[in-house]
């Protein structure tokens, strides 16, 4: 597996490199952060991230020529499965369907509201060399973030996708649903639990959005709205309150603790235990497997751990929210807005996002006086 880890790295570094020599000295003035744990301003700003239509940072496709975008959109895939990258392709261009949705009459005072050129990519530091670096590229609905420390793929998460719409029809009556595994499973895994677990369901009504919102480190901190948006960017209404649209009991109810909330994997039976293993696929599977923790629940007593908890329906059609939470591990969902047409779908690792620990391991080992 090690070797795989660094063949993934291997191939990441060559395909940063070569958009990076793609990019003139203004492209490169922009395109370019420091090395990875340089200081703390160069970290908070690397660990600073969105997944609505603001700025993310970075080089857009609209301050690229063609040619590069096809060099970004090389080193988005070395980071992917082929599964994870059609995904994030697909999100893309759901911008060009969610302006047809809104009449194309949506105007935050920019050129394009929706825009599938607003996607932007920030290498930090110097791709293949000794020193950590990685990688960043976001838009609205994808935020991909990547961390290389000693020639290996250290760190994937926070990794987020949405789609709006969630569902969009396709000729022949089929449909495009690019994350409705991820929902489908969810559900049916809730709607098989015993009397017994009702445990599982947290609150009666689902929150706005997911409740660790683009928090850098998940706690108690409640994330408000202003907060998806950079400073100086578009601000959506009511900036001062919660992104999940709770507050007091309920925000308690559905707050992220330590200790999960919900029914384990340990109390499913066979057959829920394969839809949860499944589910986790449909988050873990976004990354190239030899880099996925997928593996890791082939271990009984790693699937034990996996908490499911949810709010509210638990009818399809109707506004509803889940999280898996266990050890290295919160996934979110949830489902919303727009008659329930616009999902949000987050994986991270609350004890190494962005590989902070191990990048304060790696400085430790190679700068201790």
């Amino acid at each position: 597996m090690t070797d795989v880890v660094r063949e993934v790295a291997s191939r990441m570094a060559e395909a940063a490199q070569a958009w990076l020599d793609s990019l003139d000295a203004d492209q490169r003035m922009v395109a370019v952060g420091p090395v990875p744990g340089a200081d703390g301003v160069a970290e908070a700003e690397r660990t600073r991230w969105f997944y609505t239509p603001t700025d993310h940072g970075g080089l857009t496709f609209h301050q690229q020529h063609p040619v590069q975008h096809r060099l970004v959109m090389q080193l988005v895939a070395s980071g992917l499965s082929e599964a994870g990258y059609t995904t994030v392709a697909t999100v893309l261009g759901l911008e060009n369907v969610l302006d047809r949705v809104e009449g194309f009459s949506v105007n935050w005072g920019r050129e394009r509201t929706r825009d599938p050129g607003m996607y932007y990519l920030r290498v930090f530091g110097e791709p293949g060399g000794t020193q950590p670096w990685g990688w960043r590229f976001g838009g609205h609905h994808v935020s991909l973030n990547y961390l290389v420390v000693d020639g290996r793929v250290v760190a994937t998460t926070p990794c987020f996708l949405g789609a709006d719409p969630a569902v969009s029809p396709l000729l022949g009556g089929a449909t495009l649903r690019p994350l409705g595994t991820a929902e489908d499973l969810a559900r049916e895994l809730v709607r098989s639990l015993r009397p017994d677990h009702a445990r599982a369901v947290l609150l009666a009504r689902a929150p706005n959005d997911v409740v660790a919102g683009n928090s850098t480190r998940i706690g108690d901190h409640v994330v408000k709205r202003r907060e998806l948006w950079r400073p100086g960017q578009h601000v959506p209404d009511r900036a001062d309150e919660p992104t999940t649209g709770l507050e007091d009991a309920d925000q308690r109810a559905l707050s992220i603790t330590p200790t999960p909330k919900g029914v384990p994997g340990a109390e499913l039976d066979t057959a829920q235990r394969g839809l949860l293993r499944a589910l986790l696929g449909t988050y873990l599977d976004r990354v190239q497997n030899g880099v996925s923790p997928l593996s890791r629940y082939d271990a009984p007593g790693a699937l034990d751990a996996v908490h499911l908890a949810w709010a509210g329906s638990t009818t399809a059609g109707q506004p509803h929210y889940y999280r898996l939470q266990g050890p290295r591990l919160l996934i979110e969902w949830t489902n919303v807005h727009r008659g329930v047409n616009h999902a949000h779908a987050v994986w991270r690792d609350p004890e190494t996002d962005f590989g902070g620990d191990v990048l304060a391991a790696h400085h430790a080992a190679h700068h201790a006086r």
